[in-house]
């Protein structure tokens, strides 16, 4: 009883530097250049969407006689060939954007980590029936299925895209999951939880999901960026309709009106720019949650770092290596001696 005793005071003096730890290992996220950059210009498109009509000078359905206006302090992105102002739109769009992008990106990965966790978790016909449909999910074309079930809806509003997009974008990350849940489910911590008499469900959500915090991170931001491109789309071929504005909306009328054609790089280039920078932002959290998962990675960013404070460059290319005093065959190679 005394070793117990014992043991269990030196957990409990173990427990402040576990936590200090923890501390510190999410702090490595959040000094990562990638994580910080990322962050804030996705931090700046979300407040842009919250605040969106308060910051939009005009109705962006409003029309006036200046069309086809070039960028002025008026009108900062110029106007439509209706006289609609560019910029109103751009930041109408955003909420749009950001809506149904969080949206699909929080309903998908749900999904996929209550489908993908219970496949890995479970066995037998559970496991094969849950894989099955993941299978069935990951064969079927995304897009392709989106416009045709887009196409037979009529009057389709965000609601309708938002679950159209999570339901079939959910399965990609069902697979990871699944397949990271098998790898964890022998661990010694399962076992022991599962020999103390603990349910399935506590197990999972106590044992297993704390370990896939990070997969999950990294599903939901590729739903998100997934969602955007779909929306971007599915609104430039005008499936989506023309009054729910967003980017591609945008772009499709910008299309249909012979902007790229004519050189009224104003209407298409912001809304362009807008995706191109979203995206970036997706891809370099990404890359944050990568380093802050993988030792390698972060040592290596690490590493650079210091090498760059010390003035240090990095040898690109082979490592030179000094002369070796053997031949071609491995024989030492006597030195003549100087008369």
């Amino acid at each position: 009883m005394a070793e117990i005793t014992t043991d269990h005071k030196a957990n409990e003096l173990k427990e402040p530097e576990k936590i200090e730890l923890e501390k510190k290992q999410h702090m490595v996220f959040l000094r990562n250049t990638k994580s910080i950059i990322g962050l804030s210009i996705f931090t700046f498109f979300i407040l842009v969407a919250i605040f969106g009509p308060l910051l939009a000078p005009f109705d962006p359905n409003k029309t006036s006689a200046l069309a086809n206006a070039a960028p002025s302090t008026q009108h900062w992105l110029g106007t439509t060939n209706v006289g609609q102002d560019i910029f109103s739109q751009i930041i109408i769009g955003t909420r749009g954007v950001m809506v149904v992008s969080l949206s699909t990106g929080l309903i998908a990965t749900v999904l996929a980590a209550v489908i993908g966790v219970s496949a890995g978790f479970l066995s037998g016909w559970g496991d094969e029936i849950l894989s099955m449909l993941t299978n069935i999910f990951l064969v079927i074309p995304g897009l392709p299925l989106i416009i045709i079930i887009m196409g037979t809806m009529t009057n389709a509003g965000l609601a309708a895209i938002i679950l159209v997009i999570s339901f079939t974008g959910w399965a990609w990350g069902a697979r990871v999951l699944r397949s990271q849940t098998m790898s964890l489910r022998t661990r010694d911590f399962v076992e022991a939880a599962r020999a103390s008499g603990e349910s399935r469900l506590r197990i999972i959500i106590f044992e297993i999901l704390p370990n896939l915090t990070a997969i999950l991170a990294s599903t939901f931001i590729g739903t998100v960026t997934a969602a955007i491109m779909s929306l971007v789309t599915l609104s430039y071929i005008g499936i989506i309709p023309p009054s729910d504005w967003s980017w591609g909306t945008v772009l499709y009328y910008a299309q249909n009106n012979g902007a790229f054609t004519s050189g009224q790089w104003w209407w298409y280039a912001p809304a362009g720019l807008c995706v191109a920078f979203l995206g970036m932002s997706l891809a370099l959290i990404n890359f944050g949650i990568d380093e802050f998962v993988n030792p390698r990675l972060r040592n290596t960013g690490m590493n650079a770092k210091i090498l760059k404070r010390r003035g240090v460059r990095p040898r690109v290319g082979f490592t030179p290596i000094a002369n070796s005093n053997r031949d071609n065959q491995g024989h030492l190679i006597k030195k003549k001696e100087a008369h």
